[in-house]
């Protein structure tokens, strides 16, 4: 028997390969024949460095940078060589075909692991005093360490800063009326702001956003509206944040020679906006996450070598079936007839396959943060039932 185990993270409570090494566990204790392949799932937040790194055979490289609120957090980037990952790979970064692999290499960026909402306890998420300048950081880094290309993970971040203290960190310069410098510029003090000076570091290399959100920047299905609550911004801040974040976007498309920017091209409000500021300032491009990851880890050729599929993440609802890697695993496996096994902490009202054994490993309305302490726990007692 070959099962193929592809875990997301159960946020708050297990990492993606701590998920997929405790089924792991489970199953060589009781069936010892079976081959398993472990294939731990990123949706571009958090273990987005570590799984694509590992996955290539790559490796780590640590730096302190500025947290999401200031001060020193360690986030590590990854550096792959290009002749490490598949060709699909290579064909949606759009690396030469031809290239030595130490002219190819790819960094990997974890914009969580800088300016991630997992760093601020809740008292402290406030998308006024947020920044990504620790993304820009990294960005840099990479750079600087010979990347050809940088990979960025844009998910879970604790800001909505249209990528402005990246830019800042990157060589754009935020000046108030007197002359004076703005870093980071945190949007609390974008009404400082009266121009803009400085320009791109040349060294940064081509830079790619992978991201499965389509979120416009503004309005009702915009990176305030939608991400907002979830990042501390009050319901009632909100017409006044998003008429900051216009003139902010206004300021940076006329300073770059946009006449208008891509406010409403889809997935511009990723990531509280970091993908509309290198978009316009850094020549970035969007990347579709879910393909980039499916490809990089060669997901397709795995599912098809498994006869049993177990995936799962901290919910499985509608969302997990717009892109997210659980869904995608559940799905593809069922179309190639593979019998599917789905571990969650909770499920939504509607699964649309009948055929998919589905195990919610804790009781509804089960307090959260008691489910998210028994989480390793009750996953291995779920699936040794299953089994």
């Amino acid at each position: 028997m070959r099962v193929l185990i592809a875990f997301d993270k159960f946020k708050g409570s297990l990492t993606a390969p701590a998920a997929c090494e405790i089924a792991a566990r489970v199953l060589r204790a009781r069936h010892r024949r079976w081959q398993l392949d472990l294939c731990p799932l990123t949706d571009g937040g958090e273990g987005f460095v570590t799984i694509l790194s590992r996955a290539a055979g790559g490796q780590k490289v640590r730096f302190n940078v500025m947290g999401p609120r200031g001060g020193l957090v360690a986030a590590d980037l990854g550096i792959i060589a290009g002749s490490s990952v598949p060709k699909s790979v290579r064909h949606l970064l759009r690396l030469p075909a031809r290239a030595r692999p130490a002219s190819a290499a790819i960094a990997v960026v974890e914009m969580a692991a800088a300016s991630g909402l997992h760093l601020l306890p809740p008292r402290l998420r406030d998308p006024w005093q947020t920044t990504t300048y620790g993304t820009g950081q990294l960005i840099r880094a990479a750079a600087e360490l010979g990347a050809a290309t940088i990979v960025i993970g844009a998910g879970g971040s604790a800001t909505i800063d249209l990528g402005l203290g990246a830019l800042a960190a990157l060589g754009l310069e935020f000046h108030s009326a007197a002359g004076g410098r703005i870093r980071p510029p945190l949007p609390a003090r974008w009404k400082q702001v009266a121009a803009l000076e400085g320009e791109i570091y040349r060294s940064i290399p081509p830079l790619c956003l992978a991201c499965d959100v389509t979120n416009p920047l503004f309005g009702r299905n915009g990176a305030a509206a939608v991400y907002g609550p979830q990042k501390g911004l009050a319901p009632a801040e909100r017409p006044r944040f998003e008429a900051a974040m216009r003139r902010m976007a206004r300021l940076l498309r006329d300073y770059c020679g946009h006449a208008s920017g891509p406010t409403e091209v889809p997935g511009t409000g990723a990531a509280g906006g970091l993908a509309f500021g290198l978009l316009v300032a850094a020549r970035a491009r969007l990347v579709a996450g879910s393909s980039l990851i499916s490809a990089w880890l060669d997901l397709p050729a795995r599912i098809a070598a498994a006869d049993v599929v177990i995936t799962g993440e901290g919910r499985f609802d509608k969302t997990s079936l717009s892109g997210k890697g659980p869904g995608n695993v559940a799905t593809n496996a069922a179309t190639l007839g593979k019998t599917v096994h789905i571990f969650a902490g909770g499920f939504g009202a509607t699964i649309p396959n009948k055929d998919w054994h589905l195990h919610p490993i804790t009781p509804p309305d089960f307090p959260i943060e008691e489910a998210q302490r028994e989480a390793p726990a009750r996953l291995a007692r779920s699936v040794a039932a299953a089994f």
